[in-house]
């Protein structure tokens, strides 16, 4: 998965990029059919946010988060983003799979 990271207001430290990094890791273990993401860390004031859109086959995925602390803000977002993940895998997994039956056949 290409991963972007981008900071407003915020330098991106090597700290940060590499806790983004392997917190990521997590989601191409739930689903490895996820192209890219996109991440943008941004501070105001003494609100933390993170934001993550990501792109997996037919569908686009974002979540954001506010803290405190920024790695506090991280955390919540992928925990977000695992959900929504895990959301949509079911959703492209065939829960029926028996034998379909057609409607007007007795």
């Amino acid at each position: 998965m290409q991963i972007t990271l981008s900071g407003h207001h915020l330098d991106i430290t090597q700290a940060l990029h590499d806790y983004v990094h392997s917190k990521l890791e997590r989601v191409e273990r739930h689903f490895d059919n996820a192209t890219s993401a996109h991440v943008i860390l941004s501070v105001e004031k003494l609100r933390h946010k993170a934001e993550a859109t990501i792109h997996v086959a037919g569908n686009d995925i974002f979540a954001d988060a506010t803290d405190q602390d920024m790695y506090a803000a991280i955390d919540a977002l992928i925990d977000k983003v695992d959900r929504q993940i895990k959301k949509h895998k079911e959703k492209l997994t065939d829960k029926h799979r028996g034998e379909k039956t057609h409607p007007y056949t007795s």
